[in-house]
This record gives C-alpha cells, sequence and structure tokens, in this order.
C-alpha cells in the first residue's frame, strides 16, 4: 500500500509548527523594544544575531539529540522553552538598555536553542513520513504552516504592541509558544533510536561533499533573512511608514503560492533547476527595498523575497535528506537548520554595522547581492560534486 502523504501526524505536527513560528514571527517586532531602551542599529543586530548564536554552535548536540532522543521529545523540550522566556522578559526593568543588556542577551540565546530544537526535530519527523518521491511536495506544504505562523505573527506582535505595550507582547508570544507545545502531544514519534545501529558522528556528515553544497547555500539563505527579519521594522519606520506588516503578509503570501503551486513541479524536475531561480527572486527582492518610499514598495519586495524562500527552503531541505538512511536524518537536518542560523547570525551583526555606518539601504543592497552571488557558488559546488560522484 503507497505511503500517504497527509496523515493526522502531518496535520498535528503542522499546528504545532504554525504556533510555534507565529511565536518566533511576532519577534520580528522586537528591534522596537530594542530601539525604545535606547539601542541603535549595532545592538538590533547583536542582539537579533544571539538568538541564532547557541543554535549555531550547540547545532552538533542538538543533531544528535534529535536522533538519539527522538523528534518528538526534542520538540516538546523546544517549545517548553519558545513558551517560559517570554515571561522572562517580562521581569527585565524597564530603565535603560545598558543595565539589561546582559540578561537580554542571555535569554536571547536561550531562545535561540528553543526554536532550533523546535525547526530540528520538526523538519526531520516530516522527511521520515513524507513518501520519498513526494519530498519537496510534503516539505513545502509542511512548511506552509509556518509560513502563515510567520505572516501572522509580526502583524500580532505590532498590534499589540501599539494597543497594549511589550508586557502583553511578551505574554501573547508566551501564549503561542504554549499552543506549539499543546498541539504537538498527540504526535506518534517517527523513530526511535536502535543501539545496534552503528552510530555516525556529526562532523563526519558534515565532512560530506553534498554537505558543503547545502551548508554554502543555507549559509547564504540564512543572511537573507537576517535582513528580512531584523530590520524591515525599522526601516519602514525610519521612512515613516505605518504598519510594516504587509511586507511579512506579502512575503509569506507569495512563499505560501510558491509551496500549494509548485511542490510536485519541482519533484518532477528537480530541486537543481529551480534553486538559481529561487535565488534570483529573493536576491531581488532585498535589492528592491533600496527603493522603499512607500507601503507598495514593502509589498513588491516582500512578494519576490518571498517567492524566492517558499521554492529555496524545501529544494534545499529535500536535496539534503533525500535517500539518507533514518538513523542520520537529524544530523543532516541539523546541518541545513544550523547553516541557516549561521547566515542569520553573521547577517545580523554584519549588517546591523552596516546599517549603522550607511545606512538602511546599504544594508539591503548587501543581502541582495550575497544572495545573487549564491549562483555562482551553486555552479561552483554542484560541478565539484558531479565530479566527486
Amino acid at each position: 500500500m503507497e505511503q500517504r502523504l497527509y496523515t493526522t501526524g502531518f496535520f498535528a505536527m503542522a499546528a504545532a509548527n504554525f504556533f510555534v513560528s507565529a511565536s518566533y514571527g511576532s519577534l520580528f517586532v522586537f528591534p522596537l523594544f530594542v530601539t525604545e531602551l535606547g539601542g541603535v542599529k549595532s545592538d538590533i543586530g547583536i542582539l537579533m544575531g544571539s538568538f541564532t548564536l547557541a543554535s549555531v554552535f550547540c547545532r552538533p548536540w542538538i543533531s544528535e539529540l534529535v536522533d538519539r532522543l527522538g523528534r518528538k521529545r526534542c520538540y516538546t523540550l523546544g517549545s517548553l522553552i519558545m513558551t517560559a522566556v517570554p515571561l522572562f522578559y517580562l521581569g527585565l526593568d524597564r530603565g535603560n538598555l545598558g543595565s539589561v543588556y546582559i540578561p537580554l542577551l542571555l535569554a536571547r540565546v536561550c531562545h535561540g536553542v528553543g526554536l532550533a530544537l523546535c525547526f530540528t526535530a520538526a523538519f526531520t519527523f516530516i522527511a521520515d513520513i513524507v513518501p520519498q518521491h513526494r519530498l519537496n511536495e510534503g516539505i513545502g506544504m509542511f512548511g506552509v504552516s509556518g509560513l502563515v505562523g510567520l505572516a501572522l505573527g509580526p502583524v500580532v506582535g505590532e498590534i499589540v504592541v501599539q494597543r497594549s505595550g511589550f508586557e502583553m507582547f511578551f505574554f501573547a508570544s508566551s501564549c503561542l509558544g504554549l499552543a506549539g507545545l499543546l498541539g504537538h502531544l498527540p504526535v506518534r514519534d517517527s523513530y526511535g533510536y536502535r543501539p545496534t545501529v552503528k552510530s555516525v558522528g556529526f562532523f563526519s556528515v558534515v565532512s560530506r561533499k553534498k554537505m558543503h553544497l547545502i551548508a554554502e547555500m543555507s549559509f547564504l539563505f540564512g543572511f537573507g533573512l537576517a535582513a528580512a527579519g531584523g530590520f524591515v521594522f525599522p526601516f519602514a519606520r525610519e521612512r515613516l511608514l505605518d504598519f510594516a506588516s504587509v511586507y511579512y503578509i506579502a512575503y509569506s503570501s507569495a512563499a505560501i503560492l510558491a509551496r500549494v503551486l509548485g511542490g510536485r513541479f519541482v519533484d518532477r524536475v528537480g530541486e537543481g533547476r529551480v534553486i538559481p531561480y529561487a535565488l534570483a527572486s529573493s536576491g531581488a527582492g532585498f535589492l528592491f527595498l533600496i527603493l522603499l518610499e512607500s507601503t507598495s514598495i514593502l509589498i513588491v519586495s516582500g512578494f519576490l523575497s518571498g517567492l524566492g524562500h517558499g521554492f529555496l527552503f524545501p529544494c534545499l531541505n529535500a536535496l539534503a535528506v533525500r535517500n539518507e538512511p533514518v538513523e542520520i536524518r537529524g544530523k543532516i537536518t541539523g546541518i541545513f537548520t544550523g547553516a541557516i542560523d549561521g547566515g542569520v547570525f553573521v547577517g545580523s551583526i554584519l549588517l546591523g554595522y552596516v546599517g549603522e555606518w550607511t545606512g538602511y539601504p546599504s544594508l539591503f543592497f548587501v543581502a541582495g547581492i550575497s544572495l545573487l552571488s549564491g549562483l555562482w557558488v551553486f555552479h561552483i559546488q554542484r560541478n565539484a560534486l558531479a565530479r566527486a560522484v
């Protein structure tokens, strides 16, 4: 009997992923909290980047944990962290940034580990349960839940901050994390660790040429995500534009459209033929933000970058796990998501300083060119992989 794609476990984990992603997406408003405390662009870059710092350095441990402890248990731990940390922000002294900088930095690091656990466990779970010949479709459609969450999270965050302040904002973010925790509880784990299977270490997997390609492309993708996640709100505020959340609505709408209409198409033609177009679309979207003067620019830019995201994430994920044994998929997904987090971290820091020194237009120019450079990187690495095979 043919393995089904859309199962009860698929939908339960998708619901959980929606709420956790919405909790994460709401934190795109976090730069406004930093500026309220007196922070500047470089502070935004450091604090947004620290969210991913621990997840990057802990990725070997997280990946090993997903393969040993199980996908569900790791997701439980991650969603507990996503629920608890926003409540910690409520207790911080709101006097000035300097007085709370270190506790805030540590909280952001812990928060990032929680999200890394959730995303690594969730996408490994999905790679386990979907039919291999529909891998792009399955990963892409599962990712729709996250994209909707990422679209609604900033909207909820911005509205709550405007109407009720940051205290209620952090409480709402915690409630979204709690909903993710409760939503995944009915799921049965997709894989149980078998001691009889020979263990393959994280660094043995990451040393493979295929993983070099995945890691480099994922890093560039994450670099672009840093620009979208950390600097659109403050740039729109600088240009006196209200309701910058339309950028994320357009971004997620385009990404969802790509998943719904393009998943089966990519499974037919192959990831390698689609990735260059996805990179070009994402890069063009960030370059378009240089012209930001109206809400319409936010919408067009968000749509272009979101369209690229909608194809790029599942293509890279499917390319990474396709035909790989189940007992190392946690490590492979960890490499993929860890490289994205690494790109987000480096991008947040570097782009923060670029914005501080030369302004937001230069920041988005660097982000756009970085993604377009991925066209050359993909061509070089793909040829090297073909020669190795």
